[in-house]
Order: structure tokens, then C-alpha cells, then sequence
């Protein structure tokens, strides 16, 4: 029998992540940052192996030249996620041991997961970001921040409404809840102010998760301390009786939030196992917001490796339609080329003939060699393929081999690929660390050299519905959207209110590329339905939600944090 603590691949075993995180050599983060060329008066250590990197660091590297610019998506996933973390940290380390200089952006994990299903996002195997512990728990505790900067606007507006209200501010039309970084479904709907008069305004509110705060889009959005201090406060918390916005500035809040909020503007240095630089920095939700790290840690990334790798949220259809619609807008960066992380178990789930559940094992039918299952879920692929040359860029089809995999169905998945003229390769990247994913880096490289054309999906004058109808039809091949009655007339409110120029984000179900997680593979001609639309202004987006989106997750039966703990020497068990 193989140790609890060993995981089987193929003839192999290997420790848990836990245990190779454990085991790696870490280099001092000051020779990680020397090595990348960051200035060394631009980097504050938090102990020896975590760092923040002033954003002086951008203006001092100014006049050396920029990488090649890598963005890392993924078919549409499954519950269970197909490695899209653990395969940018590989295909840095493959450039790596390739000879470039190479740096990788990333988002920070939430604790709610990290306690929930889903556990850490560090990556696994021998392809993870280090210290492992200290990303998945607290890091430099920017989500700390974020929760206080938000919870503190929401305690100035309840003591507005308590002080006069000479902002008059609707108590019914206040969109300003709380966050906290636990999933707590008890939190979702809540009353506030209960109790005598000196306790506040009775007034019905919520939580959510802090992953979902327009805070931590701000965070990740902002180019600099004073564009970060503007966007907190544009902010709009509500509006006051004749229907008008009322502000984070309105309610005086937004500079002590950007106090609060000052050191977290820095992104947080790392290293992965192989020790290549790593810059870890926000953490937006995937579904409901932007779902891409900082564009601050890009903007240092870019200039201090030959190849900068970041990672979009879930499938082609989430993070990577936000990355170039949004983010790209937002740095100027241009993307030089997409890889799309796929697995057999994507690709047989959207068969149609399997069913995943989080947090429960695989089916056993589900495991058995069966390569027409594979080419029965391949649109779903190809579609995310088509996704990403509609941006201008060139796809890399990463195979993120799993050991339950069989050869046919990886060889089925390279001829799909081949097929479709796309650049393919397996990668091993969690057993062999770099190694195994040097054939993937070497098809990178091969891909970045190729023409690109910078598009997008819609421009910025457009109207808000035709955004929407845009990105609807175009990335998500749906016929139509159809907006609810209160949804048009948000719609034309933001309009008249002068946030027609923004972009827009659709929070839809990351489980399909249509609004419906039931529909699998590669849905054409269904209608995509806009229940609501709201203002996200200091971010700077209007976002419309598809469907039952959750902004607080619950914790399951069995959560995660039943089996993390700490032992009598101080090390933490359990963590994964």
C-alpha cells in the first residue's frame, strides 16, 4: 500500500505537494529579485523568502525592452480544475531550463477556498510556488487589507445614514455590503443595526466573499498609487433619493481606504520550486469579475525576463475574454501568444457522457481507456482555440498529463490539435518540475515568433448592450441576449449616468462556455439571459449576471479545513 502521503503516476511516486514544499532548497529572495534584474531599493522583505516590490521598480527599469508576453487559459473546466496554476509554473521553469530569463504573474489564493473544496492554488508536484504556506495562508496579508479597506467604507456609510444622512442616501438602494475571507453561507443575507437606537439603521445587507470585492479589482486594475486612490473613490456605494450615484468620496471614505491599501499596491515576490521568479499580487473572482492578476506585477514582470507568463482565470470564455478585453486595454501590453491548458477529463466531460461532482473522485468509467470520449468533448477545445485566434494570437494546446491518462486519448487530443493547425505538447510539468515541460516552452517560443494582430471583441464607444450582444455572440456563440425588464433599465440608467464608455464583464458559469453549466462542450443558438446588471465604477466595468451567481461560497460536508492543523514543531499538516 502507498503512503497517504504518496501519490502514484504511472510506475512513480511522489510525495504530497506539502512534502516537496517542504523538502525544496529556497534561495534568499534577495538573490531572487538580483537575478531578475528588480532594483535592490525597490524590494522590502517580508523574512527571507517573500518580498514586496515597490512600484519605483517600474520607472527605474523603464528603458530596457519588453518580453514576450504570455497568457495562460484552459478549456472549459472541470469542477476538480485541470492545472491551469500548476501549468504556468512549469512552462516557466521549461524557459527556464531552456536558458530565458523568465518571470510568472499570478493571483494570490483566497483563504475560502484554501479551507473549502478546493484547497491551496500553489500549484503541485514539483512545479509550485514557494513558500507554499505562507501563498496559500495570509501572504503579506494584501487580502487583509483589501477586507479592511472595504469594511471600512461600508462602516462609514452605516454611520452616515446613523450621523443626519445629509447625502440622502436611500437605505433601500445602498449596494455596498461587507467581505470577509472565510466561506460562510450564513453571511449571504443579514440584517444589520439590530438592537437599541446608538446601534444603527436597521437596514437589510449581506457578505461576500473578499475575493469578490470591487476593492480587489481595484487592486488588480490600478496603475499606479494615484490612479488606485481615484478608482476607491469613484466607487459608488448607492444612490440617494432622486436616483443619483453616491460615492466613496461623497461619504469622505476613499483616502483612508487608500492609506490602508498603500502597501498592498506592491506585488509580492516568490520563487517556484526551480527557483524562477514568481510575482504574486490580487485576487479577483474568476466568474464574477475580472479574474487575472495586477497589472502593476506585469508592468514590473515585463521588464525583467525574456518571457512574461500570467494567468487568466477558468476557461478562454472567463478570464482570458477579460484579460484582453480589459486588462490588455488597461496596461498596453500586448499578448504575443496563448496557451490553452486541456486534459482527457475536460475533454470526456464534455462528452456529455460523464458526470463530475467537487470534491468527490472521479467516475471509474471515466478512467478507462476510451479515446472516443476525448473526440466526442473536442469541440469544447477547439471552440477555446477559436476563442483565443479571435484576439490575434497564436494557441499552444498545453496537455496537462494526468497519471490516469492513457496514450491513445493523450495522441487523440494532439491530433485534434494538429487538425485544427494549432501548436501542441504533452506536458509533466508536476512529476518532472521543468523538464517535463520543456517540449510545451519550446512551442511557446515557436508561437511568439508568429504574426500577431492585437483585437478585440468591442470598442469602448459602443453602447453597453452592444458590448454585451458582442462578447455574447462572439466568444460565447449565443444567438441573443435577453435582458430582463429591470436589467434594460439599469442598462439605460448607467447610460444616462455617464458610465456608458465602460467595459463590460458577464458573470456566467465557469462549468460551460454558455450561461448554463449543464450545457457541455460547444453550444451554438441559445439565447443568453441578463437577470441583472450592476455599476462596478471604481473598477471601472459594468457587469451583468447570467444566471445564479454566488458571491459568498459555503463550505461542504467535509472542508478542507478539517484536515489542516499544526504540528508540536510548528509545521502545518494537511495543506494541499
Amino acid at each position: 500500500m502507498v503512503p497517504v502521503s504518496e501519490r502514484i503516476f504511472g510506475s512513480r511516486s511522489i510525495p504530497s505537494d506539502l512534502e516537496i514544499a517542504r523538502a525544496a532548497q529556497l534561495y534568499p529572495i534577495s538573490e531572487i529579485a538580483e537575478r531578475a534584474g528588480i532594483p535592490a531599493d525597490a524590494v522590502e522583505l517580508y523574512g527571507r523568502h517573500v518580498g514586496k516590490v515597490d512600484l519605483s521598480a517600474i520607472g527605474t527599469m523603464a528603458d530596457r525592452p519588453d518580453a514576450k508576453y504570455i497568457v495562460i487559459t484552459a478549456v472549459t473546466p472541470t469542477p476538480l480544475g485541470e492545472g491551469k496554476t500548476t501549468t504556468a509554473v512549469g512552462l516557466a521553469q521549461g524557459l527556464a531550463m531552456l536558458g530565458h530569463r523568465t518571470m510568472l504573474t499570478l493571483r494570490q489564493p483566497s483563504m475560502g477556498p484554501t479551507f473549502g473544496v478546493k484547497g491551496g492554488a500553489a500549484g503541485a508536484g514539483y512545479s509550485q510556488v514557494l513558500p507554499m504556506e505562507t501563498m496559500n495562508l495570509h501572504l503579506t496579508g494584501d487580502f487583509h487589507a483589501i477586507t479592511a479597506a472595504h469594511n471600512l467604507l461600508a462602516a462609514m456609510v452605516d454611520n452616515h445614514l446613523q450621523q443626519g444622512n445629509v447625502l440622502d442616501l436611500n437605505p433601500h438602494a445602498i449596494s455596498w455590503r461587507r467581505v470577509v475571507d472565510v466561506n460562510d453561507r450564513v453571511l449571504r443575507n443579514v440584517i444589520v443595526g439590530l438592537g437599541e437606537k446608538q446601534d444603527g439603521i436597521p437596514r437589510q445587507s449581506g457578505f461576500d466573499i473578499t475575493a469578490a470585492s470591487e476593492v480587489g479589482v481595484i487592486l488588480a486594475l490600478a496603475t499606479s498609487l494615484a490612479d488606485m486612490r481615484a478608482r476607491l473613490g469613484r466607487i459608488v456605494v448607492g444612490y440617494n433619493r432622486q436616483g443619483d450615484p453616491v460615492t466613496a468620496d461623497d461619504i469622505k471614505a476613499a483616502g483612508a481606504m487608500a492609506v490602508i491599501m498603500k502597501d498592498a499596491l506592491k506585488p509580492n515576490l516568490l520563487q517556484t520550486t526551480e527557483h524562477t521568479p514568481v510575482l504574486v499580487h490580487a485576487g479577483p473572482f474568476g466568474n464574477i469579475a475580472t479574474g487575472n492578476s495586477s497589472v502593476v506585477a506585469d508592468m514590473v514582470g515585463i521588464k525583467t525576463s525574456d518571457y512574461l507568463i500570467t494567468e487568466a482565470g477558468f476557461g478562454s470564455d472567463m478570464g482570458a475574454e477579460r484579460f484582453f478585453n480589459i486588462k490588455c486595454r488597461i496596461s498596453g501590453l500586448k499578448p504575443d501568444a496563448a496557451v490553452v491548458v486541456t486534459t482527457v477529463r475536460a475533454l470526456k466531460l464534455h462528452s456529455g457522457r460523464h458526470r463530475v461532482l467537487a470534491g468527490r473522485p472521479l467516475p471509474a468509467e471515466m478512467l478507462a481507456e476510451n479515446p472516443d470520449d476525448v473526440r466526442a468533448g473536442a469541440a469544447n477545445m477547439l471552440k477555446h482555440i477559436d476563442i483565443v485566434r479571435s484576439f490575434g494570437v497564436s494557441p499552444v494546446v498545453a496537455i496537462n498529463v494526468f497519471p490516469t491518462d492513457h496514450d491513445s486519448e493523450l495522441d487523440a487530443i494532439a491530433q485534434i490539435s494538429e487538425e485544427a493547425g494549432a501548436r501542441w505538447a504533452r506536458s509533466t510539468h508536476v512529476v518532472d518540475g521543468g523538464e517535463g515541460a520543456a517540449e510545451l516552452a519550446r512551442e511557446v517560443v515557436a508561437a511568439c515568433g508568429e504574426p500577431r494582430r492585437q483585437r478585440f471583441s468591442y470598442e469602448w464607444d459602443e453602447s453597453l448592450i452592444g458590448k454585451l450582444t458582442a462578447v455574447a455572440r462572439e466568444v460565447y456563440a449565443a444567438d441573443v441576449i435577453e435582458l430582463s425588464p429591470s436589467a434594460a433599465r439599469e442598462l439605460e440608467r448607467f447610460e444616462k449616468l455617464g458610465f456608458g464608455d465602460l467595459p463590460v464583464v458577464i458573470a456566467k458559469t465557469h462549468l460551460s462556455i454558455s450561461s448554463d453549466p449543464k450545457l457541455k462542450g460547444a453550444p451554438t443558438g441559445w439565447t443568453m439571459p441578463v437577470r441583472e446588471v450592476r455599476l462596478a465604477a471604481g473598477a471601472g466595468y459594468v457587469y451583468a449576471i447570467c444566471g445564479d451567481m454566488r458571491t459568498m461560497p459555503g463550505l461542504g460536508k467535509s472542508p478542507a479545513a478539517e484536515r489542516i492543523d499544526i504540528d508540536g514543531d510548528g509545521n502545518i499538516v494537511g495543506l494541499s
